[in-house]
């Protein structure tokens, strides 16, 4: 859905959005411009999908002890998908975000709880205005104990009735995640004006920023 709304500002005009051919090793370089892989490697990583990633990606990043979030792919079977492949279907990717956090400032138990609580979990292949298996909600583990981390705290979830509809997150074994193109890292932070950032991305950071003060870093540095 949202990749239509893209291709039709581009054909109208109202967006210079344009893929440029890099290879992974180069987005990488460019992603993490704030932090070298060396410097990085010595954060911990978590992975998560709930619809469009520059909204995830956002949320993310405005949480303390998260050092870098990169926006991409994960969750399905293909090699090095593209952003038209798995908008338009062609793959069994979801859009994902790979987080880089400082274990000792942040656990994945509250990743997880981020995760949860900046989106709609009981919409099956569907995250507000996007639709399809690309935007569903997808949990991923690389351990046994995250995993459990994961399924206690949908039963707690289910317990409290937090949420009047099943809750319908996949939790799977973390594979693999392909970086998205270079121009979908800081979105949102790099296109202020896009429509879709206006009226969904923005507004829907904002309810987690209002549910969730006491995870935000500290603005005023």
């Amino acid at each position: 859905m949202r990749l239509l709304q893209i291709t039709l500002f581009a054909i109208l005009g109202f967006t210079t959005i344009s893929c440029q051919s890099k290879t992974k090793s180069e987005q990488k370089h460019e992603i993490t411009a704030g932090l070298t892989p060396n410097e990085l490697q010595q954060y911990e990583t978590a992975y998560f999908a709930s619809g469009c990633f520059w909204c995830v990606e956002a949320i993310f990043e405005s949480v303390k002890g998260v050092k870098e979030v990169v926006s991409g792919y994960s969750g399905g079977k293909e090699k090095n998908p593209t952003y038209e492949d798995v908008g338009y279907g062609r793959t069994t990717h979801a859009e994902a975000v790979e987080v880089y956090y400082d274990p000792k400032v942040i656990s994945f138990e509250t990743l997880v709880k981020v995760f949860f609580g900046s989106h709609d979990p009981t919409t099956l292949n569907r995250q507000g205005p996007d639709k399809g298996p690309p935007y569903r909600s997808i949990a991923f583990y690389k351990s046994d104990s995250e995993k459990k981390i994961i399924t206690d705290y949908i039963s707690k979830l289910e317990k409290e009735k937090v949420y009047s509809s099943p809750i319908v997150t996949e939790v799977k074994p973390f594979t693999v995640f392909y970086d998205a193109e270079d121009y979908h890292q800081d979105y949102e932070k790099n296109n202020p004006n896009n429509s879709y950032i206006l009226n969904v991305s923005v507004p829907r950071l904002k309810r987690f920023q209002a549910k969730f003060p006491e995870l935000l870093k500290d603005q005023s540095h």
